[in-house]
Order: structure tokens, then C-alpha cells, then sequence
């Protein structure tokens, strides 16, 4: 190696050194993963070059024929792994190997437990592959040139993984990266070909690059490796070209961890060619868990894209809708140009077509797995259900399909998970029911005792209960779904329509005219307080309640509103009353104004703290409420 210049140390970011920590000491069961991440950044290195060789084809420097080679020493106890990709600048080499540069960073560091085994998981889902280098290395240097530099601005790289690296500038006639491990006693096992044959088949067969190792000597050679002749030892051939006949399940769940940069395995996949007026191969993984950056909108986003098998660009976002975004694969076009940029992307109508047809795919390969795989269904919700209930109002089209991979808690089941589908409550509706009836709320503690529940208890009526944060904005765009109209019951005037018989309609009636009276006189106690008083049909055990004007927003949009700033429009709440409960009856029999007006303000308060507001003014509550207390006590 020639001399070294401009030599410095430099100190990892914190989270770099956690990280390393975690690498070194949460991976032992698995050690050989170490291979599959580096053998798949020297994958994308040389999928770099072939795509900024499209438009400057002098990066190639003459080589175009572009591989990996991976070789070993058993005296020196290292094992090398080097590609003629794109390669790395001095700058480059201090920006990926020094620092966790992805979105998300805090929130990873703030997800670590010192659970070693849960911990582990997290390393895939921040493409930080390199660092588990340092699973089987004590000490680990790279020397890399990026394509189109001269020799003279090659790179060292040098670590112990400890709390700092080593960065000079070095001589390096050929482009690409060369990194070197030098093996922890007891790691020695890795320093062999046969070993290595074996990784490679086993994790990264789908490379669609040769991998090459020294051709295997025997006799008194056999532990050297040959330096002259190479054979390649993976198939070599793009995975999602072959026929999916001859692909085995372990292959495609490979080929997903490297595409999605993740430690386990996808949920589901389809593999799909497309052939006629449009000719394209897709490859789509959902995976079996959310990224730290799931519910970050502007984050990287979107499948791989090749044209004719040479790979354009990562995270290309035209080919799924934005609520999609979890999905990961790769889309190879015959189609579309090569040089193809993101803007002729924005504009190309085939990319519509592909987007239509692609979004279809993800919808059925979910819908498979929830009808053939309940619990991993279960599992994807989990994960990625908040991002799903995005599709109703971004897809018109498909917004039959996306409500019946909805899945919500429900008065059916005390246990609030959301495992509800819309086909399951409609199986249990009553004849007379045409409509599907939800509440939304904070929590499904605070919701499942709401008093809007007590009428729909009482007739054995099932009513959906929605909590995520989104679900009120949600179903603004869901009004209806196979024929039935949803139904807000803490929202307008409630009408059960053919579930109340023409004897409860007529007895309804004549209550309110019957309270007219008392009607008014709230009206005028409550006064500004309140857009309105009515007699509740909702209402069994509690004394009153507030409803939401038909128009106005709920408890939900308000919050969201006024957590991204914008101006809340004012709405009064309805103020309905129950006209058999002890407490109103004895309200309406109460002579003194001033007194019926400290109770009513009362019973306002208290149902506002049943629907989950917070009080306007809380002092006068509990004023109101101790005087009352201790006229009961005197």
C-alpha cells in the first residue's frame, strides 16, 4: 500500500458507538450475517455505478464488468471482501462509516431496552449493515476510490470499533471498495472457503452479481487461496426474473432482507410478470414490522427500480400510493427509457397504469393474508393499521377494498383489541339494522362505558369504537360500505331508524312534549353554553349527555387541529337529558331558579366529563358541587 497523507482521527457519533456495542455483543447466535450486509452494500455500490455510468460512462474506467470477491487468509486470520463499484470519497467514507446518517435516529436510540434479543431487531430497520462487521472483527480498515477520482484520492478507513476511527488519504489504482476484517480470536472459523461458499449460498444467492472466491486448491495449497483464479459461487441472475416456480420461500425471504434492509422475515409477497400492452416484473414484500420512520410522511419511501434489469433508483415513490408506503420491493419496467429522472416519472402515464395495477396487488396480497393468516394479519395491523386508514381518503377507487382490510374495537369484545373487520359486524347485525354505528374517543377505557353506548346496550345493538387518533378524519371519507351508511352515535339527532318500533317513536313523542317545559327552563340556565336542549333517546342509566351538532367537529379533529396550529372553529355542544332519571325528575321539581341553575350546571359538567372534554372553567365545578354536598350533609 502506498504512503498515507492527511491523516486524522475522528470520534463516532454516540449513537455509532451504541450501536457498535449492540452489534458486538446482541448478534452472537447469528454471527455469519455479517457477509449478507456487506456483500449487500457492495451490491448497491455496483447498482450505483451502473446507473451514474447511464450518463457518464467514463466512471466505468474501462472495467464494466462488475463483481464481488470475497478471499481470505488463514495465517493473517482476515477475510477480505472487495467490489469495483462506485466506491466511497474521503467525504463519503466520513459520512457513512462515522455516523448514522437516516431519518429516525433519535428515535432509535430512544427504542433501545438492554434487551439484547429485542434490541437485535432494530439493527436491520436503520440500514446500518456495515457496522456488523464488527460481530467477528476486532479491527476492520476500507480502502475505497469513488469511480471517476484519480488514484491519487483513494481512502483508508480504520477502526477498532471502539470510540474512534482513522481516516487517510491513500494511492488506489482501481475504483470501488476494499474492506478487510481482521478476525477476534475464536472467530477464526470464517477464514475458509468452504465456510464462506456456504454463507454465500445461503444469504446472498440472489445477488444479481458474481460473487467470486479464489478457486479451491488441493493438496499442500489447499489452505492458501489462489490469487490468479476466481469462480463465481452464487447463481448470479436477478432474483425477480426467474420463474417463481423455481424460487424457493427462503430465497424470496432473503432477497427481502436485502431490499429492505431488515433482520427479519417479510410477512407476505408477490411475485408477478406482466406481459401485453404493458411489460413489467414486480416483487412486493410486506414486512413484519413498522420502521421507526413509518408515520414521518417526507421520509424515504417507495420499491427499487430497474429498467431491463439495470437498476435506476432507490425508494422510487411514484409506483405506490403515499398509505402503501410500508411496501418494499422491486419494479423492473421494459417500458420505461433508461435514463428515465424522477420528474419524467411524475409525468409518465405508464407509470399510472403500473401504479393502478400495483396498488390492486398490495390490496390482494393483504387481503389474502388476513382471509388465509389471521394471527399475521393481526401482527400487520399491529403495525402498520394507522398507515392503512390513510387509503379511504387518498383512494376513492379502491375504498371498498381498503375499509374491508379495516379493523376496529367494538362493544362485541371487552378486550379492545382492534380485530373487528366490517364483514364481521355486519354478520351479526340485526334484520331491521341499516346502518353501521361507531363512536370515537381517546381510549377504549374511557369510550366503552360512554352513556351514548346505553341505549345501543340495552337493544343488543353492536357499536364499533374507534380510538387512533386519525379515526375521526377517517370516516369523514368512510360514509358508507357495503350498502350501509355509518353512523356517529354521539353526532346529531340519533335515529334507529327500523330498530325502534312504532310504539317507541310514538312514546318518544309524547315524552318531549311532555318536557317542553323543562326543555326551555335548561335553556334558559345553560344559556350560551349550550347550541341546544333536547329530550335523549340514548340515554337508560345516566342523567344527561352532550351530543355533537351534525356539522361540528368531534373531540378528535379538534385535537389535531389544534396541535398543528390552526384556528378551531367555536361549536356548542347539545345538551340531552334523560326524562326518566331520578336526577332530572328531581331537577324538574325543583322550585327555586337559582338552585335549578347551580344543578344544571352541574349535570352540564358532569357530561362533559363522561364525553372526555376538559371544563371550561373546572374552580366553578367543584364549587358548585361542594355547596351541593354539604346541603346534602346539613
Amino acid at each position: 500500500m502506498s504512503v498515507e497523507t492527511q491523516k486524522e482521527t475522528l470520534g463516532f457519533q454516540t449513537e455509532v458507538k451504541q450501536l457498535l456495542h449492540l452489534m458486538i455483543h446482541s448478534l452472537y447466535s447469528n454471527k455469519e450475517i455479517f457477509l449478507r450486509e456487506l456483500i449487500s452494500n457492495a451490491s448497491d455500490a455496483a447498482d450505483k455505478l451502473r446507473f451514474e455510468a447511464l450518463a457518464r460512462p467514463e466512471l466505468l474506467e474501462g472495467g464494466a464488468e462488475l463483481r464481488i470477491r470475497l478471499s481470505f487468509d488463514k495465517d493473517a486470520k482476515t477475510v477480505t471482501l472487495e467490489d469495483n463499484g462506485i466506491g466511497m470519497s474521503r467525504e463519503d467514507v466520513i459520512a457513512h462509516l462515522g455516523t448514522i446518517a437516516k431519518s429516525g435516529t433519535a428515535d432509535f436510540m430512544k427504542n433501545l431496552t438492554g434487551d439484547q434479543k429485542k434490541d437485535s431487531h432494530l439493527i436491520g430497520q436503520f440500514g446500518v449493515g456495515f457496522y456488523s462487521a464488527f460481530i467477528v472483527a476486532d479491527k476492520v480498515d476500507v480502502y475505497s476510490r469513488r469511480a471517476g477520482t484519480p488514484a491519487s484520492e483513494g481512502v483508508h478507513w480504520s477502526s477498532k470499533g471502539e470510540g474512534d476511527f482513522e481516516v487517510a488519504t491513500i494511492d488506489k489504482a482501481e475504483r470501488g471498495t476494499r474492506i478487510v476484517l481482521h478476525l477476534k480470536s475464536g472467530e477464526e472459523e470464517f477464514a475458509d472457503g468452504w465456510r464462506l461458499r456456504n454463507i454465500v449460498k445461503k444469504y446472498s444467492d440472489h445477488i444479481a452479481l458474481p460473487i467470486e472466491l479464489p478457486k479451491e486448491q488441493h493438496g499442500e495449497e489447499a489452505d492458501k487461496p489462489a490469487e490468479a483464479e476466481w469462480e463465481t459461487v452464487n447463481r448470479a441472475s436477478a432474483l425477480w426474473t426467474r420463474p417463481r416456480t423455481e424460487v424457493k420461500d427462503e430465497e424470496y425471504q432473503e432477497f427481502y432482507k436485502h431490499v429492505g434492509h431488515d433482520f427479519e422475515n417479510p410477512l407476505a409477497w408477490s411475485h408477478n410478470k406482466v406481459e401485453g400492452k404493458l411489460e413489467y416484473t414486480s416483487l412486493l414484500y410486506v414486512p413484519g414490522r413498522a420502521p421507526f420512520d413509518l408515520y414521518h410522511r417526507e421520509a424515504p419511501k417507495g420499491l427499487k427500480l430497474y429498467v431491463q434489469r439495470v437498476f435506476i433508483m432507490d425508494q422510487a415513490d411514484e409506483f405506490l400510493p403515499l398509505y402503501l408506503r410500508f411496501i418494499k420491493g422491486v419494479v423492473d419496467s421494459n417500458d420505461l427509457s433508461l435514463n428515465v429522472s424522477r420528474e419524467i416519472l411524475q409525468k409518465d402515464p405508464v407509470i399510472d397504469s403500473m401504479k393502478t395495477a400495483l396498488t390492486k396487488r398490495v390490496l390482494d396480497m393483504l387481503e389474502k393474508l388476513a382471509k388465509n393468516e389471521p394471527e399475521k394479519y393481526v401482527g400487520f395491523w399491529k403495525s402498520f393499521g394507522q398507515v392503512l386508514k390513510e387509503g379511504p381518503a387518498e383512494d376513492f377507487a379502491n375504498k371498498e377494498k381498503i375499509a374491508s382490510l379495516l379493523r376496529f374495537a367494538s362493544t362485541h369484545d371487552e378486550s379492545g383489541e382492534q380485530s373487528v373487520s366490517l364483514a364481521d359486524y355486519l354478520s351479526r347485525v340485526k334484520d331491521s339494522q341499516d346502518k353501521i354505528y361507531y363512536l370515537t374517543g381517546e381510549t377504549f377505557a374511557q369510550i366503552k362505558n360512554s352513556p351514548h353506548l346505553e341505549v345501543f346496550r340495552k337493544k343488543g345493538i353492536e357499536v364499533l369504537l374507534l380510538t387512533d387518533r386519525i379515526d375521526e378524519w377517517l370516516m369523514s371519507y368512510l360514509t358508507d360500505f357495503d350498502g350501509k351508511q355509518f353512523v356517529d352515535v354521539a353526532r346529531g339527532d340519533l335515529d334507529l331508524g327500523k330498530l325502534d318500533s312504532d310504539e317507541d317513536k310514538k312514546a318518544q313523542e309524547e315524552v318531549a312534549k311532555a318536557k317542553e317545559g323543562l326543555v326551555e327552563r335548561l335553556k334558559g340556565a345553560l344559556g350560551e353554553e349550550v347550541a341546544e336542549v333536547r329530550v335523549s333517546h340514548r340515554l337508560t342509566d345516566s342523567p344527561a349527555i352532550l351530543a355533537i351538532g351534525e356539522q361540528d367537529l368531534g373531540l378528535q379533529m379538534r385535537q389535531i387541529l389544534e396541535a398543528s396550529g390552526q384556528k378551531v372553529p367555536d361549536a356548542k355542544p347539545i345538551f340531552e337529558f334523560n326524562p326518566q332519571h331520578p336526577l332530572i325528575e328531581k331537577l324538574d321539581a325543583e322550585a327555586d331558579e337559582d338552585r335549578f341553575g347551580e344543578l344544571s350546571h352541574i349535570l352540564f359538567d358532569q357530561a362533559a366529563l363522561a364525553a372526555g372534554n376538559s371544563l371550561k372553567d373546572p374552580a366553578a365545578y367543584v364549587r358548585r358541587l361542594n355547596k351541593l354536598l354539604v346541603e346534602l350533609s346539613a
